[in-house]
């Protein structure tokens, strides 16, 4: 097999497709996107027709991929972290279920939220679910992690989570290719009562999940991923997750640290490994990019004194982790960091020029003009950037379909009018039993579905409301006189602003959709237009 140039989360995708994956099921959040984008495009994918599909949001990608785990393939679901929230019910009760064939969570976290509205920690989930956890710290563990993962799935009967952050998915590395394997011929489950989750069969289920602990963790006891590496200083002991161990290691020059570490690459916890390094060290630093989660299990059980951390201040509580965090946490001094200059400022994001959002923006601040300030709430995606200058056209923004709710729940309190501000792609993700909800008790709110006919904020993905708006909000309740459509453009300032007003003095909801092509999306399609005519040429 060839070696292989991937980012983290290419690498994933790559370690599916080899290890006999039959379907990736997702919806765009970064940093995940790449990995169903790279089977989508992957040539090996598309001979073995590998469902590749985007999904409505988390929960339906969630539900699909455990149900080819039912029919016996070989699935993987991908999400950010704050996807999995979304996919919460479905991901907690498939560890009570268990699998079939093969189940493989992707969940790309994000410390610092470089592009989320938080930075949560998915280990959480995996240990609230008590399923086994695989966290690469470099892009070829990413690759192996994903092929062994399948087998690991079924081995146990469990679906298995691979963590990463944001710096292995978006970062390139030489990957060696293992053996492409078949994919699972279907079979039906063997227990046909195991996907029911009555309640007597749920706590059946469920004891079964629990005896499987101590296998879990023997695994981890074994895996290649965890690994006790030795040293001489034994002053402090070093635990160093995932990508932290790269953290590590780049304040060594010849990458030989002096202090025993414990790299911790599969979990539950090495319990094993763990008491050896404390019995031999006299302090442990934990290194983990994310939260304390492992620092703060071995304050459960451990002397409590020995650990240091994110939680004792030894590193920082929030952001990303990074060598310097690292070397200070081990004593270096100031003169042995590297500091980022201060002439290296951040530039603040803005919506692309010509952009349809910022017509919509400006037609809505000369509509609410006479209102006053605090009556528009938005949600994900790119038209967020309206809450910055100069635009400051939004007061909300709390994850995915919120717009549609907290409008509603506002204008329940008596802010009348209330606007809802959502794009087209989060609409069909969360947005829709929102507006189902205003229509039962006909709220008084206004919703803005801002359509650029695509999921423009990770890079223009087909949107699933695409040619069909208009219908899906006809058919949840929306009385059609009350459903608009403009074309955003800056000649066609006046006529929105007038047709806003009419809506916000509506005693009921409304739905206007300001339509017209990203226009990222439109410059690649003119491109892409331009190539075929110059090579229909040749």
């Amino acid at each position: 097999m060839e070696n292989l140039l991937l980012l983290g989360a290419e690498a994933i995708a790559q370690g599916a497709i080899d290890g006999g994956m039959s379907g990736v099921y997702a919806y765009p959040g970064t940093p995940s996107t790449e990995i169903t984008e790279y089977v989508q495009r992957n040539k090996i994918a598309k001979e073995r027709k590998l469902h590749s599909q985007w999904s409505a949001n988390e929960k339906t990608a969630m539900e699909s991929a455990l149900g080819m785990s039912y029919a016996g393939k070989r699935a993987m679901v991908c999400m950010k972290h704050v996807g999995l929230n979304v996919a919460a019910d479905a991901f907690v009760n498939s560890a009570i279920t268990g699998v079939n064939g093969g189940l493989v969570v992707a969940v790309a976290d994000d410390p610092s939220m470089h592009s989320s509205q938080n930075e949560q920690d998915s280990r959480f989930y995996g240990d609230f679910s008590m399923i086994p956890i695989l966290e690469p710290s470099n892009q070829q563990e990413a690759y192996e992690m994903t092929y062994h993962a399948f087998e690991l799935s079924e081995k146990f009967k469990i679906p298995v989570m691979i963590r990463f952050t944001t710096r292995i998915s978006h970062s390139r590395a030489g990957v060696a290719q293992k053996s492409i394997k078949e994919q699972n011929t279907g079979r039906l489950p063997n227990n046909p009562l195991q996907f029911i989750l009555l309640p007597s069969i749920a706590r059946s289920n469920y004891k079964g999940l629990l005896s499987n602990q101590v296998n879990f963790e023997l695994d981890s006891e074994s895996s290649a991923y965890n690994k006790y590496i030795d040293g001489d200083d034994k002053k402090m002991g070093i635990i160093a997750c995932g990508i932290s161990y790269n953290y590590l290691m780049e304040n060594y020059s010849d990458r030989k640290c002096p202090h025993p570490i414990l790299k911790i690459g599969q979990y539950p916890l090495p319990r094993t490994m763990i008491e050896k390094l404390f019995a031999e060290t006299e302090e442990v630093l934990v290194l983990e990019d994310g939260y304390p989660v492992v620092e703060s299990k071995l304050k459960g059980y451990l002397e409590k004194e020995k650990v240091r951390g994110r939680l004792d201040g030894s590193l920082p509580r929030d952001g990303e982790l990074n060598p310097n965090h690292v070397a200070k946490a081990l004593g270096f001094s100031e003169s042995e960091l590297n500091e980022i200059p201060d002439l290296i400022a951040n530039r603040p994001p803005t919506l692309c020029p010509g952009c349809g959002h910022i017509d919509v923006y400006e037609a809505m601040n000369a509509a609410l003009k006479e209102y006053g300030k605090g009556r528009v709430f938005a949600d994900i995606g790119c038209y967020t950037l309206g809450a910055l200058e100069p635009l400051k056209a939004i007061d909300t923004c709390v994850d995915m379909g919120a717009s549609i709710t907290m409008a509603k729940g506002a204008a329940d309190a008596g802010l009348v009018p209330a606007v809802a501000m959502i794009g087209d792609s989060t609409f069909t993700h969360s947005g829709m039993t929102g507006l189902l909800d205003a229509v039962i008790e006909k709220t008084p709110i206004t919703i803005v579905i801002s359509d650029n006919s695509t999921t423009g904020m990770t890079g223009g993905q087909d949107s699933h409301a695409f040619g069909r708006l208009e219908e899906i909000c006809k058919g949840l309740g929306v009385e059609p006189e009350h459903l608009r459509v403009v074309k955003p453009l800056r000649k066609n300032h006046d006529e929105i602003v007038a047709i806003m007003k009419e809506e916000l003095e509506y005693d009921g909801v409304s739905v206007i959709i300001p339509r017209r092509e990203c226009v990222q999306t439109l410059n690649r399609r003119m491109r892409l237009k331009a190539n075929a005519k110059k090579n229909a040429k040749k």
